[in-house]
């Protein structure tokens, strides 16, 4: 549902234009969006207090409406800091290089449409071994993205797609990590809504509360592990 923008290969002011090429037009209609996974399902696993950092955090439709105590958003895009609410400390750098955070200072690492466009595998396991540094005894890493094994070939439309991911991939990668699995759902929301119709909002909604059709639409993964 959500692209970051983070890679060794391309500039920000690549991102920049990929990422205002690909959602243009969009913005309202993705941040309402939004507002509505985190009111219907995402909230509940943050607390008002915590601090939480969005990886790959693109325009900060996450970060901006999740309610929380501190609020941060890592991405190289420019448009980042633009898009992020004044309460959002904004980190633009690579996320596998080491982030400018305390040891056990997260509460919550959220990332959506993300990890696929790391560079490779080492990449992907640098940024964990930063997001499970940053988190607190028990804290959690919230990740959702396309599921190559459902998605198949539509996958690889999207030119900066790297990493070939599914539920198990990263499950299996996160637990030799060090992370537990606390929740591991192969079709969890549609692949995109990047391109294609705008659906009325009330889809949405109603799409969350009927998870009999998660596995008839759903073509993105959810796993969510917590630092053992």
């Amino acid at each position: 549902m959500k692209s970051g923008a983070s890679s060794e290969t391309l500039s920000g002011e690549e991102l920049q234009r990929m990422y205002e090429t690909r959602f243009e037009g969009r913005f309202k209609y993705r941040n309402e969006v939004w507002r509505i996974l985190i009111r219907d399902y995402f909230q509940k696993f943050i607390r008002s207090g915590d601090a939480v950092l969005d990886l790959g955090a693109g325009y900060g439709e996450f970060i901006n409406h999740i309610t929380c105590g501190k609020k941060f958003a890592m991405d190289l895009n420019p448009d980042t800091a633009q898009k992020a609410n004044v309460d959002v400390t904004v980190l633009a750098q690579d996320c596998s290089e080491p982030w400018p955070l305390p040891d056990n200072s997260l509460d919550v690492v959220f990332t959506s449409n993300f990890f696929e466009h790391l560079l490779d595998t080492q990449v992907l396991v640098r940024t964990l071994v930063e997001t499970k540094r940053c988190l607190k005894p028990d804290g959690r890493l919230i990740a959702m993205g396309p599921n190559i094994t459902y998605a198949g070939k539509a996958y690889w439309n999207v030119i900066d797609h790297r990493l070939a991911l599914s539920e198990e991939s990263l499950a299996k990668t996160l637990v030799s990590q060090g992370f537990r699995i606390e929740k591991c759902i192969a079709q969890f929301l549609p692949f995109t809504m990047s391109e294609g119709l705008q659906y009325p909002t009330f889809f949405v909604a109603a799409y969350l509360r009927l998870p009999l059709a998660w596995r008839i639409f759903g073509k993105q993964f959810l796993v969510i592990g917590r630092k053992a």
